[in-house]
């Protein structure tokens, strides 16, 4: 839960916020970092944060970047979603986080806390995942880059200690073909029933979901099996689903079964659409 009294920083410097959290942790204090803050709040009233002392990440010039770098994108992880869909330097970037909660929230979710929260939807993750971006993450032994597919199993696989920096994305897949598809079974806001994301990268489609199971995710082995062309649509759509992690959801917003229905017509409108670009 939130603590009463919580202590809020907010570091102008890398550095200065990773002094800050170990002199927290020294402290016997339990301090998290902080983009938007939406999460956090929402998770401390339901006793499902613990903490004393936030750090404030907006502060940190590099966390604001957006911008081309030679041959990368680099979005900072404290660029709110709006901020994004305004510039679109990243036009599939832009049209998965558009649907994430409504524009009011999305002025203060940031790209971190999204790829970064607990609630397993966390669709911003998709495109990275696709696009092969790599993760900055910054720790006590300084700056760090990873493939973001290697340390993203999940969750973003943090040490105590480090964030997300920024993320970088090659320009050669700014501009490619994709689809972003969201499925809600009934509004047009709040949590969504499925989430698929994908491009087409030369003669191959990648794929990336978020509420189909308890965590986003990207899947070599459906996108084999999709990009068998060998076989006709429906019987790689059907190999594909055999593909799928568990446990797939069952719940509030829709049953395994329904999920898995609505997948499969989505995976079908997504490979006709891509298949002839």
């Amino acid at each position: 839960m939130l603590a009463a009294n919580i202590e809020y920083y907010k570091p102008a410097t890398i550095q200065a916020a990773l002094e800050q959290f170990y002199l927290l942790k020294n402290k016997r204090k339990r301090p998290i970092y902080y983009g938007g803050g939406t999460e956090v709040l929402t998770l401390g009233r339901l006793n499902l944060i613990e903490t004393d002392a936030v750090i404030d990440l907006k502060g940190i010039r590099e966390c604001q970047s957006f911008e081309f770098d030679q041959e990368y994108l680099i979005t900072g992880a404290a660029l709110p979603l709006t901020y994004i869909e305004e510039k679109n330097l990243f036009p599939l970037l832009t049209s998965s986080s558009m649907g994430i909660a409504d524009h009011t929230a999305r002025n203060k979710i940031t790209i971190g806390g999204n790829i970064c929260g607990q609630i397993f939807y966390r669709e911003a993750v998709l495109p990275f995942l696709i696009c092969e971006s790599k993760a900055v993450i910054a720790g006590e032994n300084g700056i760090q880059i990873f493939a973001l597919n290697e340390i993203f199993n999940e969750t973003l696989q943090l040490e105590e200690g480090q964030f997300l920096l920024q993320l970088l994305t090659e320009k050669r897949y700014i501009h490619l073909p994709f689809v972003s598809i969201k499925k809600r079974q009934q509004w047009d806001t709040g949590y969504p029933l499925l989430t698929v994301a994908a491009v087409k990268v030369e003669d191959q489609i990648r794929f990336a979901f978020s509420g189909l199971c308890p965590f986003p995710f990207r899947s070599r082995k459906m996108e084999d099996e999709l990009n068998n062309l060998q076989l006709p649509l429906k019987e790689r759509i059907s190999r594909a689903l055999l593909q799928v992690p568990s446990p797939i959801l069952d719940d509030i917003e829709g049953s395994k079964d329904y999920r898995l229905f609505v997948l499969r017509n989505t995976l079908n409108e997504i490979i006709l659409d891509l298949e002839g670009k």
